[in-house]
């Protein structure tokens, strides 16, 4: 599995702030709607759900709620870079600055963990997130998340 393969780059944004999760969550929904035709308030309202579970902050600034829904056919994913940083209930306390979500269909179960630990192993990479954080242009995002994990598969 690729990054190329779940996410689109006309699902990549930069936000300058989100005031709460719930708001950013209402921005991952939106993005989610213009780039795959998501129902927006049925995606928040899964990743809200899906939160409720436990925080999906993993440390170090970034996030990575995810949710099933149902009627999609494949797993997609919407990354978003905040320029100011938002209290997200990170396991380290941190506040996030990258959120990248996962939408998976209903039935997708090893292809839903697949999806996650790609994402998860690519924002572990320190220096690309250094990187994502020194851009804020969407096109340069999207090329540094697709070049990071092509040149790490190789």
């Amino acid at each position: 599995m690729e990054l190329s393969s779940i996410l689109m780059p006309e699902a990549v944004k930069v936000f300058a702030a989100a005031s709460s999760k719930k708001r950013l969550f209402q921005e991952l929904g939106d993005v989610a709607h213009s780039a795959y035709g998501l129902d927006s308030s049925l995606t928040v309202e899964a990743l809200l759900d899906r939160e409720s579970l436990g925080p999906t902050g993993v440390g170090h600034g970034v996030a990575l709620p995810h949710a099933r829904l149902k009627g999609l056919d494949r797993v997609v994913g919407v990354f978003i870079i905040l320029e100011k940083p938002i209290d997200f209930g990170a396991v380290d306390r941190q506040p996030v600055d990258i959120a990248f979500a996962l939408f998976a269909p209903d039935e997708a179960g090893v292809e839903h963990l697949k999806a996650l630990a790609l994402v998860s192993r690519t924002l572990r990479d320190s220096a690309l997130c250094a990187k994502l954080r020194a851009n804020f242009d969407p096109t340069t995002l999207y090329a540094l998340l697709i070049e990071a994990r092509s040149s790490q598969a190789a």
